[in-house]
Order: structure tokens, then C-alpha cells, then sequence
């Protein structure tokens, strides 16, 4: 046989508690005794019945949550789950609620429905319905009676006093409540409302009994309508408030969340006027430049344009062929009007004019030299005005 620990024995007998499910969550009701609000928050206090005691700790958490302060020789019942303290072998229970004996039997049946129905998914988010943005028809489920219906009315009225409203009157206390708000609940599907006002006024807390039973629970999860759930408890969350696709916390409040305020709707009609106008004039004139594109493309595109691009071009050089000709016919004039002036002051007959003589041979030929003369040749001398015919009777050379 093994020799353990005290260590390995108080860590044995944790596991084993914490393996069992029927000590994690369980409700037990005794006396408390030796009870210490401590600074940090937490409650430590035994509780205990007439043969035995156990300690019990509530942590901060939990113990900031309680609507009264526990005190020595208060019966309660209280939600726990069974731990060890390993450190000095003792097991105790970590206290997670806790109520008087009185209302215990009623919580405890209250606690047990709200598991089935959370077990059950009513409460779960993905299958709220969405309120809608402007209703038509609200249709309400309350006390035809009370001041609630009233409050409701005149809130409607105020804020969206065009919407229309359908009243089903129920009771909301008693033992027939359930089933009237649940026949309530099946005949305003049947008169196409856009969005249900479930709830009642004020009232002590045991006036709920209606909003926390389960018959009403599944005909709020059944509605086919989007249901707003208005009792008046702020401090109360019943049944009801966590089934319905929105919770408020009185009626007058639910009927706001119903139904858009008629003013804000107006400047949201108008701002979106403007916006429509804004952007039509911009998609209008995004089409007429769109539409100014196409036309210059159309009429590039067309034969007249392309004849007339094409006539420009030709029009164009032929005026820079006139140009060009022009100013070719100008260049060759003045070298002809040079040229001719080069050869005019080249020209014998303007020598002539100035007193000189040419020359000729018999033949002539043009004499360049006396050396190519003797004594008895003929000659034709040339001047300005006439020509001379002489015979040569000396020659002197230079």
C-alpha cells in the first residue's frame, strides 16, 4: 500500500469534487453563522442547519450583486458549488446567489425555467428580430385599463402621429394573464402589425407571474411580428424581457424605440431630398459631358468632317505651296536682278561710255595686245557712238 501526502490526499479529494457535476451548481438553504463582510468585498460566513455547518465564501462579484446584506441567524437559500481549499484540507461553497428562505422556492422554480428556456435557445441573440425603421401599424398588448395603454398612446401620438394602432386589451396579473396575453399575441399576427407593444405598468415584484411563465415565453419566440417588451420593472428582468427582440424599461420608453420621431424623420427626408438632388444634377451633368463626347466623336467620325478635315489640309498647303512658290519666284528675281547688274557692269558698251575703245582684227577678233599687230594691218576700232576702220603705220611698245 502506498504511503501519500496530506498534500496528494486534500488534491485527490479536489479532483473528485470537481469531476462530480451534481456539486458544481446545486441550491442549499440553512442558517447563516460567524458572517464577515470583508474589506476587499468578499463574504465569508458558515451556514448551517441543526445537526452540521459548512463555510461558505461569496466573492466580490457575486456578493455586489445582492439587493440586501446577509446577516447572523437569516435563513437563506443560496446557489453554490462545492470547492476544496487544499491548503488546510477543508471544502467549502463558493456562494454564486443568494435570497431569502421566504421567496427561495419561488426563485429556485424561476431559475429552473429560465435554464429549459436557455437550454431551449430562446434567449439567444441570433434569433431576435429587427425592430423595423418606420412602421405602419404598432399594435399594443397590455391592460386595456391602465395608465401603461396611455402612457404608450400619448407617446405615439407625439413622435410619429401618422402611424396607426391596434389595441389588444389583456390581463397582465392573475392566473388567466398567460393565456390571455398569449391569445393576445396570435390575433395581432393575424392583423398585419409591423411591430408588437408587449407590457404593463408598475407593481410589486410578485405581479410578474405572467411575464415569467413559459406559455407566454414560447408565444413571444413563435410571434412572426418583432416584439418589444415594456414592463414596467427597470430593476426586473423577467422572462419576457429576455425572449422579446428588444427589452425597455418602461412603456413609454418602448414606445420610442417603435416608431421614429416625426421631426428627425422630416430633416431626414429633407436631407435626402438634397442628396437626391445633388446627385441627379451631378449624374445629369456627367451624362451631358458624356453626351458633348460622343457628339465630337460622331462628328469627327462623320464623312462631311473627315471631307472637311481633309479640305483644311489641302487648303493649308496649298498655301504654303503659293508661299513657297512665291518666295522661290522672289530668291530667283533678285539673283537675275544681281546677275543682271554683274553683267551690266561687265558690258564693253558701259567701258565704252566712259572714253575707252575696243579693238578689232580684221576678222574680228578682239586685239588683246599690240603684239599681235604689224605696221599695215586693218583694225575696226569701237567706241560709244560708232566704229573706226584704220591701217596701223607704227607700233610703240610699252
Amino acid at each position: 500500500m502506498a504511503v501519500l501526502t496530506v498534500s496528494q490526499i486534500n488534491r485527490y479529494m479536489a479532483s473528485k469534487i470537481r469531476e462530480d457535476s451534481n456539486l458544481q451548481r446545486f441550491m442549499i438553504k440553512g442558517e447563516i453563522s460567524n458572517f464577515t463582510a470583508h474589506r476587499s468585498g468578499h463574504f465569508y460566513f458558515t451556514l448551517k442547519d441543526s445537526e452540521s455547518v459548512i463555510k461558505a465564501v461569496m466573492f466580490r462579484a457575486m456578493a455586489s450583486r445582492l439587493r440586501f446584506m446577509p446577516e447572523n441567524g437569516m435563513h437563506v437559500i443560496v446557489s453554490a458549488g462545492l470547492t476544496v481549499y487544499e491548503r488546510d484540507g477543508v471544502y467549502q461553497l463558493n456562494v454564486t446567489d443568494m435570497q431569502p428562505e421566504g421567496i427561495g422556492a419561488v426563485r429556485l422554480q424561476l431559475e429552473q425555467r429560465i435554464r429549459k428556456l436557455r437550454e431551449e435557445g430562446l434567449f439567444e441573440e441570433s434569433a431576435k428580430r429587427p425592430i423595423p425603421t418606420n412602421p405602419h401599424t404598432v399594435g399594443i398588448i397590455t391592460s386595456g385599463t391602465g395608465a401603461a395603454l396611455q402612457d404608450m398612446l400619448n407617446v405615439l401620438s407625439r413622435r410619429c402621429p401618422m402611424v396607426q394602432v391596434k389595441i389588444f386589451s389583456v390581463l397582465v396579473q392573475g392566473e388567466q394573464a398567460p393565456s390571455s396575453i398569449c391569445n393576445a399575441i396570435r390575433t395581432a399576427q393575424q392583423h398585419e402589425c409591423d411591430v408588437l407593444l408587449l407590457g404593463r405598468g408598475g407593481g410589486a415584484s410578485e405581479d410578474l407571474y405572467a411575464f415569467n411563465s413559459e406559455q407566454v415565453a414560447y408565444a413571444i419566440f413563435d410571434c412572426s411580428i418583432p416584439v418589444i417588451s415594456a414592463v414596467g420593472h427597470e430593476t426586473d428582468v423577467t422572462i419576457a424581457d429576455a425572449v422579446a427582440d428588444r427589452r425597455a424599461p418602461t412603456p413609454s420608453a418602448a414606445a420610442e424605440l417603435a416608431v421614429p420621431d416625426i421631426r428627425h424623420l422630416d430633416e431626414k427626408i429633407y436631407i435626402a431630398e438634397r442628396q437626391l438632388r445633388n446627385t441627379f444634377a451631378a449624374r445629369l451633368e456627367r451624362e451631358k459631358q458624356l453626351l458633348l463626347r460622343l457628339k465630337s466623336r460622331l462628328q469627327i467620325a462623320s464623312p462631311q468632317a473627315k471631307f472637311q478635315l481633309q479640305e483644311e489640309k489641302r487648303q493649308k498647303l496649298t498655301s504654303r505651296l503659293e508661299r513657297n512658290m512665291q518666295l522661290f519666284l522672289e530668291r530667283k528675281l533678285s539673283d537675275y536682278t544681281a546677275q543682271q547688274e554683274k553683267l551690266m557692269q561687265l558690258d564693253p558698251l558701259k567701258i565704252l561710255q566712259r572714253g575707252y575703245a575696243a579693238v578689232y582684227r580684221e576678222d574680228r577678233s578682239i586685239l588683246p595686245s599690240v603684239s599681235h599687230l604689224k605696221q599695215g594691218d586693218s583694225i575696226h576700232i569701237r567706241m560709244q557712238d560708232g566704229e573706226i576702220t584704220a591701217k596701223v603705220e607704227k607700233i610703240n611698245e610699252l
